[in-house]
């Protein structure tokens, strides 16, 4: 049996961080596979809890030069009266996954649990005292998952700022000192008067030295550990580059005599403010990259803290945490529901578009299903509560939008690759800079000065070529697609279903319940003069509602919601393979097809042209006699979902092929394929067959997309190269799928696509400004173009520029937030509501 543990780490900067820490994890004995996400800041871990433990996994993280979040939480525990009931507990804590330790005091009856906030949270640790069989007494609301993560790096981000400001107030005077002069030759020569060049220096050095081992400190810690590990990365191209400058200006300014005329000269702003610019950087990262997940916050922040529980005649208001299944909730109009339940009583129209992304409000009363985090309209509901902690569909929801955001899509592989070689080889191509200035640097620039302009070319390679942008490029742009897709009703199950789904060149479709409602209806009712419609469907309607036949059932539920008041009959018969015979009221109806009028002598001629239509149109014809007289034509039908028209059309102009396969008769087929402007149809399809005509559309080297949402439908879900699931649909369906539309709401699906297009194309440039941009500027950087034109990068603007490429990269992103799908979803078409997504 393996395990899968969640970590969350700070540190990682850059690609390359990513890649030690992944190869760092795979080394660990039991280890079988680890993923780790530079932009959620998380490595997830599968392996065998039998070789080896949470604890060396963070121990490993740690000795890679990494901090892993881990929290700390007090519990009060009460009911415990002996050491047994302590180590009883301490037993129950530390099964949870993510627990690192769990240390219980009788005498002060408290619990002290160290944990991973990535793999559980405080709610998962209150269950298990209380499965233990002890209570735990609330003093307050514990800080959920999100919450602890989000603390950490919150406090990261203030690190930062208070580290920029420190750096800034030395960098920008010793900018001042060092360029000033250069641009203004009257100031230098003042200064040269006010101040030999010696002194200079050492003003210089006074200025750099704090950056240098206060702020600077931060990259001497990860850079050397990663080298020590023979994995350098970002962080160890900027220590060296700065030493190099800070140390050789330190000699200059210490024993000036042993250089050679000419190559005396200090370059203590070469670090001082390149390693302020780069923190700058960081700081707009860590900015941008909290905006990234904001629609996770969101989410989050969906599910109210409390719950107003009805326990007998007392209302108390709870922690969310304290609630069980099987408690009543009262819910006041304007609120946000607490948890997944069944209404018990009252009536109102309740807000799902977070959940579902559905604008309208749907009616909900006694009986309906509802899901926590949706909210309330004008109407008091009492709620029996159905499902709690991370069995709601809101914790399923946040659970697959981390994961999908966690996953890795395959155009990451490409960055990866790259990545894995990168910083090596730029430590190579440094090296070679140095020595080509060192030893031609006189010649080809003409101005003497060999040793400084090899040192400094040499370091404006080492800070161009940091890896972040590279690192950054994929999986921002999946951490803000998904969760935008979230915010539309859409959940990718993980990076490479984002990826896949724009790829598509055919999109099949289910019929019944996809297009179609998946429940027949009374579609049409056609009256012979003389009758009345609200009394023949009465009287059909109640020679009818003893049968369960599912036509039966449509005539019937037409009629109550007309609100027609049905009668009993007082004698009924079928009559095999025509249709039905009952006495209602002293009247005789019959019911059944145009053979049965035959059989009774009567003539259904008068609609013959109508039950042609109708039979073109995929509806059933039906004929009802009154009393020995023809009296009506009615059609029932599985009508098509509103909305199903508008997503063809969609996907049409978008340049898809548009199939429909389903086991339905060819004629029914072909007639709601004509509605809704499909030209591919597949009828007729035993549901063992489905997977097979899903493999013959791939044949044609198209990748294929099949939508569904029956069980029936599972096998073409796993065959397609994209499955996806009406998230309203069977469990089995829901979990096979790759994508799923919480709604019943076809128009999803070209949203999704549009989405899905959009951040590969997202994807695309930033991965292509991260290549290209350490493509053009390290030649730059090594000097290529000072012989023959004189242009030069300082290690000043190689650093603002690095730091400007991965704060383009976030931006670019965060563009993704102001998507807009093509076709707005503005009804829901069955009940999203019901749970069935927590299951998933």
């Amino acid at each position: 049996m393996t395990q899968t543990l969640e970590l969350g780490i700070e540190g990682m900067t850059c690609a390359s961080c990513v890649g030690r820490v992944e190869r760092g994890l795979k080394k660990v004995a039991g280890v079988e596979d680890v993923a780790v996400n530079l932009a959620t800041e998380r490595a997830s871990v599968r392996f065998d809890p039998a070789q080896t433990d949470a604890q060396a996994l963070l121990t490993k993280v740690r000795d890679v030069g990494y901090l892993p979040v881990t929290a700390e939480l007090d519990l009060p525990i009460t009911g415990m009266t002996c050491a047994n009931c302590t180590g009883r507990v301490e037993r129950a804590l530390s099964k949870v996954s993510g627990v690192l330790s769990a240390s219980v005091n009788l005498a002060s009856e408290r619990a002290h649990i160290e944990y991973l906030p990535a793999s559980t949270a405080p709610s998962q640790l209150r269950a298990a005292v209380r499965e233990a069989g002890y209570g735990v007494l609330e003093t307050q609301s514990g800080a959920g998952q999100e919450d602890a993560e989000q603390a950490a790096r919150q406090a990261a981000t203030d690190k930062l700022r208070s580290q920029v400001i420190f750096s800034a107030v030395f960098a920008m005077p010793l900018l001042l000192i060092s360029m000033l002069p250069m641009l203004i030759p009257a100031l230098d020569a003042a200064l040269m008067r006010a101040l030999p060049m010696s002194a200079l220096n050492w003003v210089m050095l006074a200025l750099a030295a704090p950056v240098q081992f206060g702020p600077g400190r931060r990259f001497y810690r990860l850079g050397w550990t990663a080298l020590r590990h023979r994995s350098p990365d970002m962080n160890t191209l900027v220590m060296i580059g700065t030493s190099a400058a800070f140390f050789y200006s330190l000699a200059v300014t210490l024993f000036p005599g042993i250089f050679p005329a000419g190559t005396a000269h200090v370059y203590f702003e070469a670090s001082g403010v390149v390693i302020t610019l780069i923190l700058l950087g960081k700081y707009f990262e860590a900015i941008a990259k909290g905006r990234s997940s904001e629609a996770m916050k969101t989410l989050l922040s969906l599910q109210p803290k409390e719950a107003r529980v009805v326990r007998g005649q007392t209302e108390t208001l709870l922690p969310v945490d304290e609630v069980q299944v099987g408690d009543v909730l009262r819910v006041l109009p304007g609120e946000s529901l607490p948890l997944d339940g069944e209404v018990l009583s009252g009536v109102s129209f309740v807000n799902e578009s977070m959940m579902t992304g559905e604008s309208l409000p749907v009616q909900k009363a006694v009986g309906a299903s509802v899901v926590g985090g949706s909210l309330n309209g004008n109407g008091a509901l009492s709620v029996r509560v159905t499902r709690v902690g991370a069995d709601t569909a809101l914790s399923q929801i946040i659970k697959l939008v981390e994961t999908a955001q966690g996953s890795k899509p395959p155009i990451q592989g490409l960055a990866d690759k790259v990545v894995a070689v990168f910083v090596p080889v730029v430590l190579v191509i440094a090296a070679v800079t140095f020595a080509a200035w060192f030893f031609l640097g006189g010649a080809l620039s003409g101005n003497g000065g060999a040793l400084g302009q090899a040192l400094i070319n040499m370091v404006a390679v080492l800070i161009i070529a940091c890896p972040c942008a590279m690192g950054l490029a994929t999986p921002v742009s999946v951490m803000v697609g998904t969760g935008k897709a979230a915010e539309l009703g859409v959940l990718f199950k993980s990076g490479a279903a984002l990826e896949g789904l724009q790829a598509a060149g055919v999109i099949a479709f289910d019929k019944t319940g996809t297009l179609t409602r998946g429940q027949p209806e009374l579609t049409d009712l056609e009256l012979m003069s003389g009758f009345e419609r609200a009394e023949v469907l009465r009287l059909i309607a109640s020679a009818e509602q003893d049968s369960e036949h599912p036509i039966a059932r449509a005539i019937v539920e037409a009629a109550k919601r007309e609100g027609l008041p049905l009668t009993a009959p007082q004698s009924s018969q079928a009559i095999p393979g025509f249709g039905l015979e009952a006495v209602v009221g002293g009247v005789r109806v019959q019911v059944g097809a145009d053979r049965y009028m035959v059989k009774l002598g009567l003539s259904p001629d008068a609609f013959a042209a109508q039950a042609k239509r109708l039979a073109n149109e995929g509806k059933s014809p039906l004929y009802a006699a009154v009393d020995g007289q023809v009296a009506a034509l009615l059609a029932v039908a599985d009508p098509v979902k509103a909305g199903s028209r508008e997503a063809v059309a969609a996907l049409h102009r978008a340049g898809l092929q548009v199939a429909m396969i389903t086991g339905d008769n060819a004629r029914t087929a072909q007639a709601i394929a004509r509605q809704l402007g499909i030209n591919e149809v597949r009828a007729e399809v035993l549901p063992a067959d489905k997977a097979a005509t899903i493999k013959a559309l791939q044949a044609g080297g198209q990748k294929v997309v099949f939508v569904g949402d029956g069980i029936n439908d599972a096998p073409a879900l796993a065959q397609a190269d994209v499955g996806v699931a009406i998230g309203t649909g069977t469990d089995v369906a829901v979990e096979t799928a790759d994508v799923v539309l919480m709604s019943g709401d076809v128009r999803g699906v070209p949203n999704a696509l549009a989405l899905s297009r959009a951040t590969l194309r997202n994807i695309r440039l930033n991965l292509f400004w991260a290549f290209a941009y350490n493509a053009l500027l390290i030649p730059v950087a090594a000097g290529v173009l000072i012989p023959a034109f004189g242009i030069r990068l300082s290690p000043v603007l190689a650093a603002a520029a690095m730091g400007f490429s991965s704060v383009f990269v976030l931006s670019n992103a965060l563009r993704l937030r102001q998507f807009k799908p093509p076709v707005r979803v503005a009804e829901v078409e069955a009940q999203a509501a019901d749970g069935r997504l927590a299951r998933t």
